[in-house]
């Protein structure tokens, strides 16, 4: 039997090297993030708290490669987000990031099947490709008899959830979220949190959430702090 402590290693997936970020020119330049670090582990359920304006969201969107203007160094799936181009980041993002927002972001013309395919048939996919994928995720989503709904017809919950389909479809390593139940009541927040934690328990998904909830942060599996523009935790 190997004594080997790589062998029970987790591998890092997600890495923050001291990270810093700006807003703004000369007197009205605003630092939101001051030498930040932060490692996230495969398979983890990471929450990242903060005061309104502690920057744990604008931290989110550099870790998923939406904003690219910042000092320090931020690897995912072991790379160097900041050196990649264009073509490669856009790749690493729809092979191994699905993103989660406040607002759903559905296309309010295309009923459910078609706005949670939306992403991968956009980048080349056949539909009848990914039918058993996405009878799977409908079902763990509970959205199966929903499958032909549009999404004004969707309560808030249910739309988020259909967000949360679609990121997850595509079978991504890690799910961005920011304030995934920000617009949504307490019943519907407990159930997508619920769905976040069984497709990190079941599917292995490496999950960071951004929150302002300690109830929501309690579904993860470990809370970061940012203060002060730093990491705590």
């Amino acid at each position: 039997m190997s004594n080997n402590l790589e062998d029970n290693k987790m591998s890092t997936i997600i890495e923050v090297k001291n990270v810093s970020k700006s807003f703004g020119k000369g007197e009205n330049i605003n630092q939101v993030l001051k030498g930040a670090d932060m490692s996230v582990e495969q398979g983890e359920f990471v929450s990242l708290m903060g005061a309104s304006g502690s920057g744990k969201s604008t931290l989110l969107y550099l870790v998923g490669g939406l904003d690219r203007q910042f000092e320090g160094n931020i690897y995912v799936c072991g790379k160097d987000i900041g050196s990649l181009k264009d073509k490669e980041l856009s790749d690493l993002r729809l092979k191994n990031m699905g993103f989660v927002f406040q607002f759903y972001n559905l296309v309010m013309n295309l009923n459910v099947t078609d706005n949670i395919l939306l992403p991968l048939t956009m980048a080349g996919k056949k539909k009848s490709e990914l039918k058993d994928a996405l009878d799977e995720i409908l079902e763990i989503t509970g959205l199966s008899d929903k499958r032909k709904a549009m999404p004004n017809t969707l309560s808030g919950g249910q739309q988020q959830r259909v967000a949360i389909a679609r990121a997850v479809l595509g079978n991504p390593s890690i799910i961005l979220a920011d304030e995934p139940t920000g617009n949504l009541d307490a019943q519907s927040s407990k159930e997508v949190m619920e769905l976040f934690s069984r497709l990190n328990k079941e599917k292995g998904l490496t999950i960071l959430q951004v929150t302002h909830s300690e109830q929501c942060a309690s579904y993860g599996t470990r809370t970061i702090r940012l203060e002060d523009g730093k990491t705590i935790g």
